[in-house]
């Protein structure tokens, strides 16, 4: 099959798992084009493989902005089938949020979705998949209604579940060929905010990580060394674990944070207020093999999330073989299991995070245990290249009219 792959923004170094779909069905025999809505700012450019991407990439927005290129493509899809033309602006008027600005930002969509639209002629796709189901995915379901040619996307969270009424999530899955969903949770809110006719083409495919990329990782060095990953937002909690840290100064905790987001600025002045400065670390956007690099010297991963979908960074601390500590929010608890692969604090308690700390600092046969059976977990469900061969699996059923399992199969399976 010819595939389009879409998202906001293609590459990310925050959403590395997306490049991992794309080359494990590259590797299966797919052809897939690669299309962003905005071009990456450079700080997601973190290596050569982001680079390459990049380079290779449809950027939307940019050809948008030409009046020449917008118009011509409205004129061609407008030619080619007034009909749908005319189907794909009524959709845009529909789903348009309540208000001018809503109704004028649906207009940008559809004028995006139309440029969109000719470039997949021009691969001559047969479907198109969207990751993420806000803006990019409003652009998608146009596209597919501009061009006749089905879609489907991959629903994460959180954040599209505060606001389901606002991106139509309920019109995206009834529009949808399929809708990939990345946990149990995931589903069950898409269940939540969807007509129950639709439930049947709702699967589950994990996002996924590479094990083999640390199956030489040596043992954890023991010396109190904490791990966190992520965009530096109000999402992540981080205020609570600086809370935490400063319970830990008896033992010798330190704490690298990578990654960089809006509170940044904001985060560094709380460790200073707390005086954390000598054990807390900024460390700014990292690539996939520093981060592998940072998990070799640490001794456990700590994501204080107040919501999350399946944090991708668990899976790749746990393939380390280090444990985890994080939240028990949303399907976090489905990847990992208290005290056997990690540990899980409710969300917003600083002193269940400092005593969940301090455990596994001071047993070490806990940690290894944990940090071995996490391995274990994420080699079974999150292996990326398998979840890909699932992608594939629903790609090739909806094809040929036949509906996978909730959980698809991988291609070439039997099981």
């Amino acid at each position: 099959m010819k595939i389009a792959y879409l998202t906001g923004e293609y590459p990310r170094a925050t959403d590395t798992f997306i490049q991992r779909e794309v080359a494990g069905l590259r590797k299966l025999g797919q052809e897939v084009f690669t299309a962003s809505i905005r071009r990456t700012g450079l700080e997601h450019l973190v290596g050569d493989e982001q680079r390459r991407e990049q380079a290779a990439t449809f950027h939307v927005l940019e050809t948008a902005r030409n009046p020449l290129n917008l118009i011509k493509a409205h004129l061609r899809q407008l030619r080619r089938s007034p009909a749908r033309y005319l189907r794909a602006l009524r959709l845009a008027f529909s789903t348009a949020q309540a208000g001018f600005k809503g109704l004028l930002f649906n207009l940008f969509y559809f004028g995006e979705a139309a440029v969109l639209a000719e470039k997949m002629r021009e691969w001559r796709v047969d479907h198109l998949h969207n990751h993420i189901a806000k803006s990019s995915c409003t652009v998608a379901m146009l596209a597919s209604e501009l061009s006749g040619t089905p879609y489907s996307f991959t629903l994460h969270g959180p954040d599209i579940f505060f606001e389901p009424k606002r991106w139509c999530l309920d019109e995206k899955i009834a529009k949808a060929r399929f809708v990939s969903c990345i946990s149990h949770f995931c589903r069950s809110q898409a269940m939540l905010f969807s007509d129950p006719s639709h439930w049947q083409k709702l699967h589950i495919v994990h996002c996924g990580v590479e094990p083999e990329r640390y199956a030489s990782m040596p043992k954890a060095p023991h010396e109190g060394n904490l791990l966190f990953v992520g965009r530096l937002a109000a999402v992540k909690g981080l205020p609570v674990l600086f809370d935490a840290m400063r319970g830990l100064g008896d033992i010798g905790v330190t704490l690298q944070v990578v990654g960089d987001g809006p509170d940044r600025k904001a985060l560094e002045t709380l460790s200073q207020e707390y005086d954390l400065t000598d054990r807390v670390t900024f460390l700014g956007y990292r690539s996939q093999s520093e981060v592998s690099e940072l998990l070799a010297n640490a001794d456990a991963l700590v994501l204080p999330s107040f919501a999350e979908g399946v944090p991708v960074v668990l899976m790749e601390a746990m393939a380390a073989a280090r444990p985890v500590i994080a939240t028990q929010v949303a399907g976090v608890s489905e990847l990992v299991k208290d005290s056997i692969s990690g540990l899980l604090c409710q969300p917003g308690d600083a002193q269940a995070l400092t005593s969940a700390i301090r455990h596994l600092v001071q047993d070490a046969k806990a940690a290894d245990r944990m940090g071995q059976a996490g391995r274990a977990a994420v080699m079974s469900e999150y292996d990326a290249d398998i979840e890909a061969a699932r992608l594939a699996t629903l790609l090739a059923g909806y094809c040929n009219n036949r509906i996978p399992a909730l959980r698809p199969a991988p291609t070439g399976s039997t099981s």
